[in-house]
This record gives C-alpha cells, structure tokens and sequence, in this order.
C-alpha cells in the first residue's frame, strides 16, 4: 500500500526551506555518490575523507539526492553504534539558491566563475575567419 499523500506533501514543505540556523551537530555537505541501498558518499566543507551516511526512511522514494547536490548531515546519529555509517541525512538542500543565503553556509561551497578571472584581457576569436597566411600568395 502506497504512503498517504500528506507525508509526501509534508516531507516536501520541510525540505523546501532552510532553517534559520543549524544545529551544531549538524553540517552542510556535498554529496559525491550513491553507494547503493540509500547510503550516500559526501564530504563536508573542512574533511578531505568522504563520509558514509544514510537516507532515512522518510525521504526514501519521495526526495531524490542527486550527484553534486547539497544535503544537511547529522554526524552524532550513530556515534554510540559501531558500524561503517558516519551519519544521518536530516534535510535535503532542494532550493540551493535560499540556502546559499544564509550565514551558516560554508564558504568552501560558494559558486566559482567556470571562467578565469584573465579571460576579459584575452582576446575572442569566436566569429571570426581564421588567419590568412601571406605566403601562400601563388605569385
């Protein structure tokens, strides 16, 4: 039997919006790969290591994480378990463009220019007839 619509609709009103602030167990995090069975590869702004974490059951076939996408991680959700898991998903970061907004965002995960600073002073070629050689005049 299917869940009923109002947890789809609730689960989707809490992930549509940032809190004003984070818990200070809780982080931002990128994430890097679907490791299979709802667990997740990510990596925090200040760790090289990527950390495993797991989908809860209430986001599991009504939000949909994507490669490169933003997650909230709890890191003290299976801290007192000995097992592989570094953490738990608690929010999913759907509309990225509030929650850069925020003061909690970390810095590391700040759009970059896709072009060089230096690319203004080079010059276009795009549009133009290509060079002509002088010497190949058939004189």
């Amino acid at each position: 039997m299917a869940r009923p619509k109002r947890n789809l609709l609730a689960t989707a009103q809490e992930t549509s919006s940032p809190p004003a602030t984070l818990d200070e167990c809780h982080a931002i995090a990128r994430v890097r790969t679907a490791e299979g069975q709802n667990l997740y590869a990510v990596e925090l702004p200040s760790n090289t290591k990527p950390l495993l974490v797991e989908l809860p059951s209430r986001f599991r076939s009504q939000i949909w994480i994507k490669r490169g996408g933003y997650v909230v991680v709890d890191t003290t959700a299976f801290a007192d378990r000995d097992n592989k898991l570094d953490g738990e998903i608690v929010n999913v970061v759907r509309d990225e463009r509030e929650w850069r907004k925020q003061s909690y965002w970390p810095s590391e995960f700040d759009k970059k220019s896709s072009y060089p600073a230096d690319s203004d002073e080079e010059e276009s070629h795009v549009g133009k007839m290509p060079p002509s050689d002088d010497s190949d005049s058939g004189d």
